[in-house]
């Protein structure tokens, strides 16, 4: 398979389970790649965002919260920086500050953004996975290198038992090159 199909089969696989949501942009309108993952996922388990990361991030805790696994789409790892203070101080120590009581689960797809055969720039190509790395205790980053190991990843993610949240990071370029 390659890796937009193996993407594609991830998205569907998730659909099927009642507790799962995609929110985003570009979820229920076309406007980049990961929206063309979504092919097989049915308009009703969408929700479209406006451009308002730390909003959309605040949002998807609050879902995970009332039982929905959230598929939180952002579109390119640069836009995630301004959802920070969502994904650190909340989604990331809820275990800790509750202690135990509340631990919510997100699946958050990110990519770096291609650079060919249209370079984005610098805004829409950084890859801050070191980053992220260094500053979260509790959620865990996957990084999708390779279209073998793409829906195992969604799987557990989805799976897990421990009920963390999941950031899996896709590549832009490797949509058309694997």
């Amino acid at each position: 398979m390659k890796y937009k199909e193996e993407l594609i089969r991830s998205m569907e696989y998730l659909s099927q389970d009642d507790r799962t949501i995609f929110v985003g942009q570009t979820t229920e309108f076309k406007g980049n790649a990961l929206y063309g993952t979504l092919v097989n996922v049915p308009m009703d388990k969408r929700i479209e965002m406006p451009v308002a990361e730390d909003l959309q991030m605040g949002f998807c805790t609050g879902l995970a919260l009332n039982g929905y696994i959230p598929v939180s789409f952002f579109p390119r790892m640069d836009f995630m920086m301004c959802g920070m203070n969502q994904l650190v101080n909340h989604l990331d120590k809820f275990e800790i500050m509750t202690e135990g009581m509340h631990r919510p689960r997100q699946i958050i797809r990110t990519a770096v953004g291609s650079t060919s055969p249209l370079d984005g720039g610098v805004q829409h190509t950084q890859n801050h996975i070191n980053g992220f790395r260094k500053i979260l205790t509790n959620v865990d980053i996957v990084e999708l290198d390779k279209p073998e190991d793409i829906f195992s990843a969604f799987k557990y993610a989805l799976e897990r038992e421990d009920f963390k949240s999941t950031i899996l990071v896709e590549w832009g370029d490797y949509y058309n090159e694997k």
